[in-house]
């Protein structure tokens, strides 16, 4: 084995960290006899020669070493170097990719290579789907179904193999492999459809069904049964019913649960004569590789079919925007008295509320109800849906409130390193607007150190947080003007801004005059927006404000000259910095100058002709707030609403933005452009900021903000209340 190796030239190579000088003992480390080498060596893999993806030339050296591991039997492991090689060769490439820029072009075309590498020698795998060690099974099907140029030959095994296989967990594998024949090779969609369609709902095991019924929605959705969410649930519930299989890798009462005793697999803690951790096991260097094994086997334990959360996931995805099947599959999950069914259903919930418009009082509230599971994780799971819901989270208000009420422990939550911060449970009411939250940040407030987000809950809670205006003008008068002050100070003028508390005006001056050098730009803008938003009651803070408008063209300048006009009104003295506000060297000063003169109205009607010749520029957030200061000064539409909407278009980040625009000026009437366009993003059903293996912990907040902007925009109501 590894004939060779030293003769290739490893050192004029590099990896993600440098020269690869190391890949050899990598590669042999992924044949050693200690389950710890092997994993630190696969993390290697993973982490330097192929990471997050990357083929480098090192990548492509090592490829026919990794063939010769997978192919010998006395080899332990080899499931997991199947998937790297998956994973290396299995990267889809266009001509576009390969035709970039030069750098983009030399990457594309080691993917290339790898790609025709690892496919020239996937007949490999064909031996291997018959192989001795489950765990290289597992792996062998999608490896053939991702790799291999004979996609009919593959399917033909594939099913072959189902019909001998006795391991459940590679039987799933099988029928996940013909799924993604059928996404790579559209040709065999149908004849796979087919076979599909008959393993759903001929008399097969129930875990076997809901896998072709996943892979239906992935290839074929179309095919699925009319019923599918009542066969699902129906699944489900024989899968909770049905007796602990014996000899099931990973599944409690199996003979073949994680080989701890004999040759510890990564992750697991092996436990000596008197139940204390083994030395040499804790001494076993930590991975990302093992800590990811450590987590899953967390999540499989006690489970009897912990693959079922893959399968449903697999299954969402392809029901894709059929919320109201998937919302359907979800509430019947959270009834069920498997917790583990319900952990899985609770964080599924999150991702189709966040990436899907829809009706889910129901499912909120079942979610609520898992804030009372003596299942820590379920409970825990939940507060986080709920805390990303805000205004949707309503149907689970009661449910917050007694949780928090219940566990005053748990209203702050301290970190190994950085401030404190709110509860998920806290949060969760607070952005609600609901009073009984204001206990809860009441306490907070009175910690040595103020949760970092405090101020941002008071600050959807409105009204019913004016009691905690004195305890937050208090705690600002303690703080100290050092290094630390921004960290401390922050929290506090985000609530004060919110309570537009302006009795704490010569607390914020205080801390204006006196911002420490470090951070002392970021405590500046915090003070001067919690001043402004004082209006008239900091009339004492205007000779600071007046002085800080003398370095015209900076942001602070900007700033305080936004901060006079809310205070003094004093539309000459902030004219002439704002205006060469709009001279400035970056867009984010520009930005922050034109919206500023949008504030001024009328009184900035002489801006005009500057802000019209911005909406030429190339940063595009500068185009929105220029044209919308322009309406906004000039009290004409015609030259802004184009811009907008193309904008809106172009940008799907600046919908929210426009949307306060035509709800605030009315210009949304029927037939016109505006209104299509407002029409139209109602009438769609995916969120507008959903994205693909990504969110925002305010996605939904911002969508529902957008929904609800729209719809006023249309009525025609210009008033200021809430949005959502």
């Amino acid at each position: 084995m590894f004939a060779g190796i030293d003769e290739v030239d490893w050192a004029s190579m590099e990896h993600a960290y440098g020269p690869a000088d190391d890949v050899p003992g990598l590669l042999q480390g992924l044949a050693s006899a200690d389950p710890s080498k092997r994993e630190a060596a696969l993390d290697g893999m993973y982490g330097a020669v192929h990471h997050q993806g990357d083929v480098y030339a090192c990548t492509l050296a090592c490829i026919p070493f990794l063939f010769e591991l997978v192919v010998d039997p006395a080899v332990p492991d080899r499931g997991g170097i199947v998937e790297l090689l998956t994973s290396i060769g299995g990267i889809d490439i266009d001509e576009e990719d390969i035709c970039g820029a030069e750098d983009e072009a030399e990457g594309a075309a080691n993917y290339a290579m790898a790609a025709a590498a690892v496919s020239a020698g996937a007949g490999v795998f064909f031996a291997l789907m018959a192989d001795e060690d489950p765990g290289v099974r597992v792996s062998a099907p999608l490896a053939l179904a991702t790799l291999h140029g004979s996609p009919s030959r593959v399917l033909a095994l594939l099913r072959e193999r189902l019909a001998v296989e006795p391991d459940d967990e590679v039987r799933l594998a099988l029928v996940e492999a013909a799924g993604r024949v059928a996404l790579r090779h559209g040709l065999l969609t149908g004849r796979i459809a087919d076979w599909l369609s008959r393993l759903a709902a001929e008399a097969n095991p129930p875990g076997l069904r809901l896998a072709a019924l996943a892979q239906l929605a992935r290839c074929a959705p179309e095919a699925l049964p009319g019923d599918v969410v009542r066969v699902v649930a129906g699944l489900l519930r024989q899968l909770r019913s049905a007796p602990e299989v014996s000899g099931v890798p990973g599944v409690p009462g199996s003979a073949e649960t994680p080989e701890c005793a004999e040759a510890p697999e990564p992750g697991c803690r092996t436990i000596g004569a008197q139940g204390e951790p083994d030395a040499a096991a804790e001494a076993a260097p930590v991975t990302l590789v093992g800590q990811l094994r450590a987590v899953s086997a967390e999540e499989r334990t006690g489970r009897t079919a912990p693959w079922t959360a893959d399968l449903l996931r697999t299954l969402h995805v392809g029901l894709d925007d059929r919320v109201a099947d998937r919302t359907a599959l979800l509430t019947d999950q959270l009834c069920s008295p498997d917790p583990g069914q319900r952990i899985d259903a609770v964080r599924m919930s999150s991702g189709l509320i966040r990436a899907w418009r829809g009706s889910y009082e129901e499912l909120v509230r079942l979610v609520g109800e898992q804030l009372t599971s003596d299942e820590p994780k379920l409970a825990e799971a939940a507060s986080h849906v709920l805390e990303e819901l805000f205004c949707l989270a309503a149907p689970a208000a009661d449910a917050l409130a007694a949780r928090v009420a219940a566990d005053p422990g748990a209203w702050v939550k301290e970190w190994a390193s950085g401030p404190p911060g709110l509860g998920s449970t806290v949060k969760a009411l607070a952005r609600l607007g609901d009073a009984r939250a204001v206990p809860a940040l009441a306490a907070a407030l009175e910690r040595p150190e103020v949760p970092h987000d405090v101020g941002f809950a008071i600050g959807y809670l409105g009204p019913a947080a004016a009691p905690l205006a004195g305890v937050l003008r208090r705690r600002l008068s303690e703080v100290g003007l050092d290094e630390e002050a921004y960290d401390r100070a922050s929290p506090l003028l985000a609530g004060l801004t919110a309570l537009r508390a302006g009795e704490a005006a010569p607390d914020v001056l205080r801390i204006l005059r006196g911002a420490p050098e470090y951070r002392g730009e970021w405590l500046r803008t915090a003070a001067l927006r919690a001043l402004g938003s004082f209006g008239p009651a900091a009339h004492c803070a205007v000779p600071e404000l007046r002085a800080l408008m003398r370095r015209p063209g900076t942001a602070g300048a900007t700033e305080a000259a936004e901060a006079l006009w809310a205070v003094d009104g004093d539309a000459g003295a902030v004219l002439p910095v704002l205006i060469e506000g709009l001279q400035a060297e970056h867009a984010r000063e520009q930005r922050a100058a034109a919206s500023a003169l949008g504030r001024l109205g009328a009184h900035a009607a002489v801006t005009a002709p500057r802000l019209r010749a911005l909406l030429r520029h190339e940063e595009l957030w500068l185009r929105v707030d220029a044209a919308i200061a322009l309406w906004e000064v000039s009290g004409r539409a015609e030259e802004s609403v184009p811009v907008l909407l193309t904008a809106w278009e172009k940008n799907r980040h600046v919908r929210v933005r426009v949307a306060e625009c035509l709800a605030r000026t009315g210009a949304a009437g029927a037939g016109s452009d505006a209104a299509h366009v407002l029409h139209a993003e109602l009438a769609s059903v995916r969120r507008h900021n959903a994205m693909d293996g990504g969110y925002g912990s305010h996605d939904t907040y911002e969508d529902e903000k957008l929904l609800a902007l729209c719809r006023r925009a249309l009525l025609g109501n210009t008033g200021k209340g809430p949005t959502t």
